[in-house]
């Protein structure tokens, strides 16, 4: 054994000295759980002659001795390793969380000297992410975020509730500008929000939730809102996928009026094409209430607007923009 604590193969039989060999490099997610492994990698792993890992804390390593794989906690430079392959030897290298780029580099420039014969080197990807697993990563850096960060470990869901606000309106804009990467970057803020007020309302000792209750309410919501995709309903048009939406949401709520629910709070024109668009479903014959002034002309703007199709305030927007950049023009 070497300094490096690894012990290189026994000697060969002068037949098969001369056979390369292979490494199989295996790489993992952390996302995934410890174990549950592809079936070419626990292939790989049983039909290997050896098996290396250079961090003995991995994860991984208690479940492959389980399943009746010995591995050697040891950390080969590229040499040895090419060294233990000898004689058509294969050996499977469990990567540790960075991948092992000291070996591979070590390996890529002992094949570009051309001093040795290379064994067959693969990369077999042993567990995959699954769509939505780097929202796991938030989770846990929100968590640390949270224990150790001097500023977010003592903010309220009132403190950060002005950040909401800003977020929205900044992620409306992004959309508006078409910018895509900035649309990126803006929904990542918006589900900052999400992150971290969930974070906080795990320390509620009344009543605390986390960020995986407000998936599984959200989950449980869109499954019994949409009957037509996971039920016997059938909806062919967005308007009859509208229909089901309000019929079911009418049934959760059980409201005395078609007002209640509505943000008092948000932006004059989309208040009120809210109340305009509420009572036009529901059937109503409420006349707009008359009197003077320049708040009751944009009311009943915002109600023409909204009987046609146009959100009011994404107009009243798009037509600023461009009054903005009119003066920017004037400006020169």
């Amino acid at each position: 054994m070497n300094a490096t604590g690894f012990e290189p193969a026994p000697d060969q039989d002068p037949d098969t000295a001369s056979a390369p060999g292979r490494i199989v490099l295996l790489t993992t997610s952390h996302r995934v759980a410890p174990g549950l492994l592809s079936w070419p990698a626990w292939q790989a792993l049983h039909a290997a002659d050896r098996v290396l890992c250079a961090d003995g804390a991995r994860p991984q390593l208690p479940y492959l001795r389980e399943a009746g794989t010995a591995v050697d906690e040891t950390s080969p430079t590229a040499e040895e390793l090419v060294a233990a392959c000898a004689g058509g030897r294969t050996v499977v290298v469990v990567a540790t969380g960075e991948g092992e780029p000291a070996l591979t580099d070590g390996l890529a420039r002992l094949a570009g000297s051309g001093r040795l014969q290379m064994p067959d080197l693969e990369l077999l990807p042993a567990s995959y992410d699954l769509p939505g697993a780097r929202l796991l990563d938030l989770v846990q850096v929100m968590d640390r975020i949270r224990a150790e960060c001097p500023w977010s470990s003592q903010q309220t869901h009132k403190g950060l509730a002005k950040y909401g606000i800003e977020e929205a309106y900044e992620l409306v804009e992004a959309i508006e500008e078409g910018d895509r990467d900035e649309l990126r970057e803006e929904l990542g803020d918006v589900l900052l929000q999400v992150i971290f007020h969930s974070r906080i309302a795990e320390e509620d000792p009344d009543t605390p939730f986390s960020i995986d209750d407000v998936a599984g309410g959200i989950v449980a919501k869109l499954i019994h809102r949409h009957p037509h995709v996971f039920g016997d309903e059938t909806a062919t048009t967005p308007e009859e996928v509208k229909a089901h939406w309000l019929r079911t949401k009418a049934i959760e709520k059980q409201r005395t009026s078609v007002t209640e629910g509505i943000p008092l709070g948000q932006p004059g024109l989309a208040l009120a094409a809210k109340l305009a668009s509420r009572v036009r479903t529901a059937g109503l014959e409420v006349p707009l209430p008359q009197s003077e002034g320049i708040g009751y002309e944009l009311l009943a703007l915002a109600a023409r607007a909204e009987a046609e199709g146009v959100d009011p305030e994404t107009a009243l927007r798009a037509a600023a923009r461009a009054y903005r950049d009119a003066i920017r023009e004037i400006e020169g």
